[in-house]
C-alpha cells in the first residue's frame, strides 16, 4: 500500500488557509496532481462546540476512508489549530501519512483587514480578539519543525507555489498508486 501525505496548513483567522487551500488545489489540479481539500472548521462547526467529542477526528476519520476508498493518497486539511494535533489528526487518517505542516503567518493589521472584509456580521469584534489570541498560541506551541509561512501582503498564487514546492507534490505526478 502506498503510504498517503497530508498537508496541514494551519493558522489564525484572516491568515488566508481557505484561499491557500484552495489556491493549492487550483495548482495541484492544472498539473494532474491527485488530492483532495477537507475544510476542516466545518467538521465540527456547531454550538455548543461538541470538542470533548472529538467530532471533528471522527468525521476526518470518515472523509478520508472514503477519499482513501476511492484511491486518493493526498489530503489538503485546513484548519486554525491542526498544525498543533498532528498526532490526533494523523491518528484520525489511520493510515501513518507523510505530514507537511505550515503555519501560516499574518501581522495584527492584516489579519484585522482581511476579517473586516469577511465578516460583516455582528461577530467581527469576536473574531478579532481569538485571532490576536490564536496567533499567540499558535506560534508560542506548534512544533518548531512547523514551517512558518508569512502572507503578509503576498499574492495567494506564490504562497500556494512556495507551499507546494514544501510537500514535494511535483506536477504532473498524479499519485494514483
Amino acid at each position: 500500500m502506498v503510504r498517503s501525505e497530508v498537508l496541514l496548513l494551519g493558522g489564525r483567522s484572516g491568515v488566508g488557509k481557505s484561499s491557500v487551500g484552495y489556491e493549492i488545489h487550483a495548482q495541484l489540479s492544472a498539473g494532474g496532481v491527485r488530492h483532495c481539500v477537507i475544510e476542516g472548521d466545518n467538521l465540527d462547526l456547531a454550538y455548543p462546540p461538541p470538542w470533548e467529542h472529538g467530532l471533528a477526528e471522527r468525521n476526518l476519520a470518515a472523509m478520508w476512508g472514503n477519499y482513501r476508498a476511492l484511491g486518493y493518497r493526498r489530503l489538503i486539511y485546513a484548519n486554525t489549530v491542526s498544525v498543533r494535533f498532528v498526532d490526533e489528526l494523523t491518528a484520525a487518517m489511520g493510515d501513518d501519512p507523510r505530514v507537511t505542516a505550515v503555519l501560516l503567518t499574518a501581522d495584527d493589521v492584516t489579519a484585522r483587514q482581511r476579517l473586516a472584509r469577511r465578516e460583516i456580521g455582528s461577530a467581527l469584534e469576536q473574531h478579532v480578539v481569538r485571532s490576536d489570541l490564536a496567533a499567540r498560541e499558535l506560534e508560542a506551541l506548534s512544533p518548531a519543525w512547523v514551517h512558518r509561512v508569512p502572507t503578509d501582503g503576498r499574492p495567494v498564487v506564490d504562497i500556494a507555489g512556495e507551499i507546494i514546492g514544501l510537500t514535494g507534490w511535483a506536477a504532473g505526478d498524479v499519485g494514483l498508486s
